[in-house]
């Protein structure tokens, strides 16, 4: 089956009626041409059932089972983005795999009851669910989660509050935090295109308008971009939606992420003692990554032995569903059912990018020999420290016009993953730095990271830095990136005598290869625009700040304040 065709076909599984039809009718062909297992058992349904929880409000759900005789494990998928849509599709092929599924509306979306607040009552509703479906004559006492984005995070929510019976989770795509932190680089482009979404409830949408709303990038960038511009962000969201929305500006009024506000939703805390059996599938090119790959570390660093997928994917390439539901059935397989088989004996398995090829590791992140490259005067990028009197270059960033981001982790079907930078290379509020071409191939493998050398007219600014693969017909791809945002006496930040600042930017982490003949390239700049909030370099707050300042940018690269690019070399 060409990519091509199976694309087509993993989009057409999204859209709930026609996914729902080719299961109902070609289920064995679809899992043939996904390279998927076939179905194991004729599936039965019981829709709208009502599911009390403590304070009165009935959530909704419908139950899937395989209609045959015996005691079956229980998975459970809890979302805000209707039941009956894509969460029916997957709900009706694991029921055939042998699994009661309950696919639930959360809190106050589609047909369930009460009021809807992103992330607030997902742990307590997500631990009720489970005591009843604990109660239930048709459950075995043994449960799992699976579910991507949302539906990912719902289950560490639940896993947290330790409910008996919850043995597995695999969150996809997902951690256990989403907390969108304004102050330390709000994910603008995410917030306002998820509250887009959002709107799908609406009961006068087509089945048409849905999902252009939810799978047409197009129309999406053209429903939210005058909301991405707006002044201040506080009001933002009623371009998007045509009413506020109480949480987001919430967000907006509590923009650090230690802040109090947030200890109830941010459940990274509580990973390391969760009891159920993790694991975690993520992108390379995911919003969640970060996130997703400390929840991976506090796990092992509690002691526990999680799995890990990482592939080649963006938030929404659906491409990679399919993997999680294939690794999600040899984990459910070995953890819910005790049959070993079909699981892998390593516990991490990462896609290597510029080889194009999968890679089974021990552990993340593996050994690896951190090797600086410095930046040097002439935009040029070594493994030799610069020399003592080497100036520094100068950029002017101005968040009237801010440098727009190419590609990486956006929540776009398309326009988002590696993407070619040379259009923003043209502009002059960025600094490029790159190697002589490769004589033998070079691979990173683990968490990357910049040391800057840098001065500001402004104490209140940001500064980015991108990794890219420079290839010899000039193309320029962007492999990972991080951005710092500055404040007077922010932690980690080194400050000079004389007026410099050295920064460690966290700037993600990667598996790549580059081939012979390529080059490594970093982008330098202070903005992400729309990716990331742009900085208006004042200390108004993000909830209602307006006013812009130009900010005159200074990176150092000489001897006594050597920046680089540190790489995780294997």
């Amino acid at each position: 089956m060409s990519p091509m065709k199976k694309r087509t076909l993993i989009t057409l599984l999204t859209l709930g009626w026609a996914g729902w039809t080719l299961f109902q009718r070609r289920g064995q062909l679809v899992a043939r041409l996904l390279g998927l297992p076939q179905p194991r058992y004729p599936v039965g349904q019981r829709t709208a059932v009502a599911i009390p929880m403590p304070d009165g409000v009935n959530l909704i759900a419908d139950h899937y089972f395989p209609q045959a005789q015996g005691e079956f494990p229980t998975l459970l998928m809890r979302t805000p983005y209707d039941r009956k849509q894509i969460t029916a599709v997957m709900s009706r092929y694991f029921a055939g795999q042998g699994y009661h599924v309950v696919a639930q509306d959360t809190r106050g979306r589609f047909d369930s009851d009460g009021a809807f607040y992103p992330f607030r009552d997902e742990a307590a509703d997500g631990e009720a669910t489970i005591v009843w479906l604990m109660a239930q004559p048709w459950c075995n006492g043994v449960i799992g989660m699976f579910g991507q984005s949302y539906v990912g995070y719902v289950q560490w929510a639940a896993a947290g509050r330790k409910p008996p019976g919850l043995r597995a989770i695999v969150p996809v795509i997902a951690d256990s935090r989403l907390v969108p932190a304004a102050a330390e680089g709000m994910g603008l482009d995410t917030w306002l295109r998820w509250l887009l979404i959002l709107s799908l409830d609406n009961e006068a949408l087509s089945a048409w308008e849905r999902l252009r709303l939810m799978l047409h990038t197009g129309y999406q960038d053209r429903l939210i971009e005058p909301s991405q511009w707006h002044l201040p962000l506080g009001q933002a969201d009623e371009l998007v939606r045509d009413q506020p929305a109480p949480f987001f500006r919430d967000w907006l009024a509590h923009p650090r992420r230690d802040d109090p506000f947030y200890a109830e939703i941010d459940h990274g805390r509580r990973v390391g003692e969760v009891e159920a059996e993790a694991h975690l599938i993520a992108g390379w090119h995911d919003i969640f990554l970060h996130n997703q790959l400390a929840d991976y570390e506090r796990l092992r660093a509690a002691g526990k032995r999680p799995y890990l997928t990482v592939g080649p994917w963006h938030h929404m390439d659906m491409s990679g569903m399919v993997t999680a539901v294939r690794e999600g059935l040899a984990w459910y397989e070995r953890h819910l059912k005790q049959n070993p088989d079909g699981l892998r004996p390593n516990p991490v398995r990462v896609y290597l990018m510029g080889a194009d090829e999968w890679c089974d590791l021990d552990d993340w992140p593996p050994p690896a020999t951190t090797t600086p490259f410095y930046l040097q005067t002439g935009s040029e990028l070594a493994a030799a420290p610069p020399p003592a009197a080497a100036p520094p270059a100068h950029y002017r960033y101005n968040p009237a016009d801010p440098t727009p981001v190419l590609g990486g982790m956006l929540m776009k079907t398309s326009g988002a993953g590696a993407v070619d930078q040379r259009p923003l290379l043209r502009r002059d509020d960025l600094l490029f730095y790159q190697t002589d071409p490769l004589l033998t191939p070079l691979t990173v493998l683990g968490p990357v990271r910049l040391q800057l050398y840098v001065a500001s007219d402004r104490p209140h600014t940001d500064f980015l830095g991108r990794l890219c693969d420079v290839y010899p017909d000039g193309r320029v791809l962007n492999i990972c990136e991080g951005l710092l945002r500055l404040w007077p006496g922010r932690e980690g930040v080194t400050f000079g005598a004389d007026g410099w600042l050295r920064l460690e930017i966290d700037m993600g982490a990667t598996a790549y290869r580059f081939q012979p003949g390529h080059r490594l390239a970093l982008t330098v700049a202070s903005a992400a625009f729309p990716r990331v909030a742009r900085h208006l370099n004042t200390d108004e707050p993000p909830l209602n700040g307006r006013r812009l300042l130009v900010a005159n940018q200074t990176v150092y690269h000489d001897a006594q304040r050597p920046s680089a690019l540190l790489l995780p070399i294997i």
